[in-house]
């Protein structure tokens, strides 16, 4: 529930301060938070690594976004989209380097004996899980391949 209260808390000073952007974001995370609580159909809380995920996809989403603002040159609805993200991100865990991703992946490649691509998806499924919220997908997967080639 932290996280949870760390947002509601957010919400409330964007809203004192009078900041629609932070507002928009947060609004848009607390409305994730409830679909997935009432989703799932149990009336308890999220795991943290529940809230993470949902904070990671909604990161992504507007990232992608603004990238697809900025392949069509209108930088003005791009920049919204970045600045979103960078409130929505102030809630995840600090994010690992590459070299740091580095040595995770190598450490599960050598603790399951995985040879080439066709062990890809058990290597991705274990490192994902240990660096949950503190690396994307895309990164892990690319260092993945490099690893396993």
């Amino acid at each position: 529930m932290g996280l949870q209260q760390d947002i509601m808390s957010a919400l409330k000073e964007a809203m004192k301060a009078k900041d629609q952007l932070a507002l928009t974001a947060l609004r848009a995370v607390k409305s994730a938070i409830l679909l997935a609580q009432t989703e799932s159909g149990a009336k308890e809380d999220l795991t943290e690594e529940q809230e993470l995920k949902i904070l990671q996809k909604l990161v992504k989403q507007r990232k992608d976004s603004a990238a697809i603002y900025l392949e069509q040159d209108r930088k003005d609805l791009a920049q919204p989209e970045i600045d979103e993200a960078e409130v929505i991100s102030q809630f995840l865990p600090e994010a690992l380097t590459d070299e740091e991703i580095e040595k995770v992946v190598v450490a599960v490649i050598e603790q399951t004996g995985a040879e080439g691509m066709k062990d890809m998806g058990r290597v991705m499924g274990m490192v994902s899980k240990e660096l949950a919220g503190q690396a994307d997908g895309k990164t892990i997967s690319n260092i993945v391949k490099s690893k396993l080639v």
